[in-house]
């Protein structure tokens, strides 16, 4: 290797893998376990098929030699020896040879030559087949068996019985049987055919199907990263701005160019706002995760509004409540909190820029809140997406909104937007009231 060469590889950076994102890795996992599963049923699927060939072979084998057994020992039941050791035979003109096909072998001469052969045999049988088979069974003096094949293509299985002779050392005849086998091993070959056919098809249905559970399994996992990257998403924007401003309201302090008494209520105010984003993120995030539990109890609806806007700060604005009494079987804390965040929404978005809000709550008997405000109320086009994250007037986030959303749905209820009799915004929270 030249040296420019070898320097161009020296300098040449290496390429480097990119490290998989979680949801890659999760993909992945799923991947596996859907070859993992689509193998392993493959696999039991090709070795239930090759027990189910044997034992078809095994059996239909185990058939055909038993009836070839049969069929000789019918002939052998027939073969006797006179008071001279002849052999006496029935004639083969009589038939008793002809189907399935025997053929009678005796040794002479010591070799093993046929006496009696089929008058019409219903099988031609060939006899290079019939006399290496009767060879065998007279050499070896026991049963032999063999398959052969006819000219015109049938496949035939024959089958050699030895028999005793006069004396007890004398060897006797040796009966050899055939049988057309060919519908045999054509539907064995039918059978093992469609086993083959049908062990592709489940496999194929195996690999969808676990591809399917494997989708199914690791979608809680994607749900559950789906659910981080939105509370990620949640914080990043929304304690942005309350960042920034404290990080202005210090720089401020420190250069001097503010009362600091002016800088610190300043400061108390965006750390108000940060905690309380905070814990509607959390909140949220905890919703979509389900980790909520509703602890449902009778409850008086207006006399928890009445509660929420005594402890809500008003800062100069104006809050009105009209109630009639009315009782829900609804969880306390969480329908709290959706009614503080409706309120809380009209008071920072439900007046003009330097002008104080007048924000009306009515509680009426079948279970509906209703906050009014008099501000400059929604456009129609975000009504239908204003309880999604991101999606609220003056750059908020809509946390708050979709809090209150969710939990109205939680107790079978209903969050609508409308526009108010005042001019602005109309929040109607409907709940199931009690049945007495």
């Amino acid at each position: 290797m030249s040296r420019p060469a070898l320097a161009d590889r020296i300098r040449r950076p290496r390429r480097r893998r990119t490290p998989p994102t979680p949801k890659g890795r999760i993909r992945r996992l799923r991947r596996r376990i859907a070859l993992l599963f689509g193998l392993v049923s493959a696999l039991g699927l090709v070795g239930m098929a090759i027990i189910a060939v044997q034992g078809d072979d095994r059996s239909w084998r185990a058939q055909v030699d038993t009836e070839l057994r049969l069929r000789t020992s019918e002939i052998g039941a027939n073969l006797h020896y006179d008071e001279n050791g002849e052999l006496t035979y029935p004639d083969p003109k009589e038939g008793d040879y002809d189907c399935p096909p025997v053929t009678l072998f005796k040794e002479s001469g010591g070799q093993v030559s046929p006496i009696a052969a089929p008058h019409r045999p219903c099988l031609v049988v060939p006899a290079d087949a019939l006399q290496a088979v009767a060879d065998e069974a007279g050499r070896e003096q026991d049963t032999a068996e063999s398959t052969t094949t006819t000219p015109d293509g049938h496949r035939l299985r024959l089958y050699a019985q030895p028999f005793s002779g006069p004396g007890t050392n004398d060897s006797g005849p040796v009966a050899v049987t055939a049988v057309d086998i060919s519908g045999n091993v054509d539907d064995h070959q039918r059978l093992a055919l469609l086993l083959t056919i049908a062990c592709a098809v489940l496999a194929a249905a195996s690999a969808a199907a676990g591809r399917w559970l494997a989708g199914r399994a690791v979608r809680p996992a994607l749900a559950a990263l789906d659910q981080q990257e939105a509370f990620f998403a949640d914080a990043a924007h929304d304690l942005r701005t309350p960042v920034a401003s404290l990080r202005v309201l210090a720089e401020t302090g420190l250069r001097g160019e503010a009362d600091s008494t002016e800088v610190m209520r300043r400061t108390l105010r965006q750390s108000t706002r940060m905690s309380e984003l905070v814990d509607d993120l959390l909140t949220r995030a905890r919703l979509r995760a389900g980790a909520v539990q509703l602890d449902r109890e009778p409850l008086r609806l207006d006399q928890l509004v009445d509660t929420v806007v005594a402890d809500t700060p008003t800062d100069g604005h104006r809050v009105t409540v009209r109630t009639e009494a009315v009782v829900v079987l609804a969880d306390a804390g969480l329908l709290r909190r959706a009614v503080a965040n409706l309120l809380g929404n009209a008071l920072t978005h439900g007046h003009a820029p330097g002008q104080p809000a007048d924000v009306e709550i009515t509680v009426d008997s079948d279970g509906t809140v209703a906050v009014d405000d008099a501000g400059p109320g929604i456009p129609p086009e975000l009504a239908e997406s204003l309880f999604e994250r991101f999606r609220s007037g003056k750059g908020s986030s809509g946390l708050g909104l979709s809090i209150a959303a969710w939990v109205a749905h939680a107790h079978g209820g209903s969050l609508t937007v409308a526009t108010s009799d005042r001019g602005g915004t109309r929040f109607l929270l409907r709940l199931p009231v009690q049945k007495r």
